[in-house]
């Protein structure tokens, strides 16, 4: 990369998805296949040290990817993402960009999603700033080559927010808007996310290497594929 931001507190905040329940046909179900109707699972909810370990998990497993990243020069996506770019081309503050940025995503969560997500998304980005400021104290790689950074850091990502997403939580930015299309319209948010971060990542041409742009959008895809097959509604119970 040309630059990197140093600032860990304020660089990234990352992507997130919903709980939520499309239309959508299971071949694999009794009333597709006409056998006897199974009773469905009654929601189970979740207590407040389950939410605690959860929103803390997923920021750790998110903000390792950060540090991935950042060692290997790959970029995220999501709003964050859109910042950097924007921090790079025109020079101004990535905070002051970033926040303007999330501003409208937060107003719109709070409004459309619940308090209850809009808090929680709160405290899962303050945690995962505080891991990616402090995080490089306690964890080093002596040699990380990008492609292992994009598979294994998108992997690691989509199982973070998979994490926030169960517990009603996200990491803000345009991710909000995935779960809401998934649950107004029946988008996949995997699919939603997917397209949103690889359009910021091809942003990133104009300020980074092509090769560190390929390898970003590798990781985005990857996180992306693993949210579509993993996070589908009706196979998680708990609330």
């Amino acid at each position: 990369m040309t630059a990197r931001p140093q600032a860990w507190g304020v660089r990234h905040t990352v992507f997130a998805m919903s709980t939520t329940t499309p239309t959508e046909t299971d071949f694999s179900s009794p009333a597709a296949t006409g056998a006897a109707a199974m009773p469905a699972s009654p929601e189970v909810a979740h207590g407040r040290f389950e939410d605690a370990q959860a929103l803390f998990s997923g920021s750790l497993f998110v903000g390792i990817t950060m540090m991935m990243f950042n060692q290997a020069g790959l970029l995220t996506g999501s709003t964050a993402g859109l910042a950097f770019v924007l921090h790079y081309a025109t020079g101004w503050s990535f905070g002051a960009i970033y926040f303007l940025i999330n501003l409208p995503f937060y107003w719109f969560a709070w409004k459309h999603v619940g308090k209850v997500f809009t808090i929680k998304t709160f405290v899962s980005v303050a945690l995962l700033s505080a891991i990616t400021a402090f995080g490089p104290r306690f964890i080093h790689i002596d040699y990380l080559h990008p492609a292992f950074a994009a598979v294994a850091g998108g992997l690691l990502m989509g199982t973070g927010v998979l994490f926030l997403a169960r517990h009603k939580s996200s990491l803000g930015g345009a991710t909000i808007v995935s779960l809401y299309a998934q649950d107004k319209w029946g988008i996949r948010a995997g699919k939603v996310q997917m397209a949103i971060d690889c359009t910021v990542v091809a942003l990133a041409l104009w300020v980074v290497p092509l090769q560190q742009v390929l390898w970003s959008i590798l990781g985005a895809v990857v996180m992306g594929v693993f949210l579509a097959v993993s996070h589908r509604p009706g196979r998680y119970n708990g609330r």
